[in-house]
């Protein structure tokens, strides 16, 4: 009976200790594989981009102007405030024209120097517009934002070399100036009157004009 009992108690330790030797066996085989990765990639397609990715380096799209619809009534506006209301709903780029006042002496040189001391005035005031010069007498300018016009036009009348500005088909000068054609009239009378004639470059600026 005891000698039963020792080969059972012998048998159970044999068996333990092959089950153990197995379990390293794997575990050191499991240690020394490595995986491989191909340097085949073409057929990997990586779908987990996610959208900021997908954006960055996009110009983003300038936000949308909500829409504000007209005043129904114009008939208690006179017409620098029907002009103002039209302005404030111009859409896309706009473009136009500066004039320079008549007393201010000009050279290309300076009105170039001008219209780039403006277009850095302007943005400074948050105004996303470029002044050029265009002719002795005249600065234009390209917008990118209409919905800008009015303080466009606020920002230009300040502007003292400034005499008058014209955004599509409207003109507009500081209250009381005249019509530039009627001060160029009234300076030809008096350089008529006065007997003197004027220089080359006044006779070309007023050509421009």
């Amino acid at each position: 009976m005891m000698s039963n009992q020792t080969s059972r108690f012998l048998f159970l330790i044999f068996f333990i200790l092959i089950a153990e030797h197995n379990e390293i066996s794997r575990f050191a085989e499991g240690g020394k594989r490595r995986i491989h990765i191909t340097d085949d990639l073409d057929d990997v397609v990586d779908d987990e981009e996610d959208e900021a990715w997908k954006q960055w380096g996009k110009k983003s799209p300038p936000p949308r102007a909500e829409f504000d619809p007209p005043p129904m009534d114009f008939s208690n506006m006179d017409l620098p405030e029907m002009q103002n209301e039209m302005l404030k709903r111009q859409l896309g780029p706009v473009f136009g024209f500066v004039k320079l006042r008549l007393d201010v002496e000009t050279t290309r040189d300076v009105v170039s120097d001008i219209a780039m001391k403006w277009t850095q005035l302007a943005r400074t005031g948050s105004i996303e517009t470029k002044f050029m010069g265009f002719d002795l007498n005249t600065i234009m300018f390209t917008m990118e934002k209409g919905q800008d016009a009015s303080e466009l036009k606020e920002f230009v009348l300040n502007q003292s070399e400034a005499y008058e500005i014209k955004i599509g088909d409207q003109v507009f000068r500081r209250p009381g100036d005249p019509p530039l054609e009627e001060v160029i009239e009234k300076l030809k009378n008096e350089r008529h009157k006065e007997g003197t004639n004027p220089t080359k470059d006044e006779e070309h600026r007023k050509d421009e004009l």
